[in-house]
């Protein structure tokens, strides 16, 4: 199974560096895709696309992990004791949210940063 995670992640991180290459392809080439004299130069503007689209990348995928991480410590906590499941259901609720609030923010300013 982590092997699998892995791949996934791999697909995921390959595609969001997919999207950059393209940016930066059509960018550098007055707005046609393709190469100019079979040179390709990541400029300052292709630069900043590029951390863009890492950076948002790399929050959904660690606001992902931190929310999976969470719940797996809630529904271990609540199994070892059922009483104080209200308590720690409303913990991780509250922590979920501050996880996904800096992450919404981090990807916001990634794609700011590329544009």
């Amino acid at each position: 199974m982590k092997r699998f995670n892995l791949v996934i992640a791999l697909i995921v991180i390959g595609a969001y560096l997919g999207m950059g290459t393209v940016a930066l392809a059509a960018d550098g080439n007055n707005g046609k895709a393709g190469l100019k004299s079979g040179i390709s130069m990541i400029t300052d503007a292709g630069a900043g696309k590029l951390g863009g689209t890492i950076g948002a990348g790399l929050a959904a995928i660690g606001a992902g992990i931190g929310i999976g991480r969470v719940g797996a410590g809630a529904c271990e906590g609540i199994a070892r004791q059922p009483e104080a499941g209200g308590r720690v259901f409303t913990s991780m609720i509250i922590t979920a949210a501050m996880i996904e609030g800096v992450a919404l923010f981090a990807i916001v300013v990634g794609i700011l940063a590329s544009l």
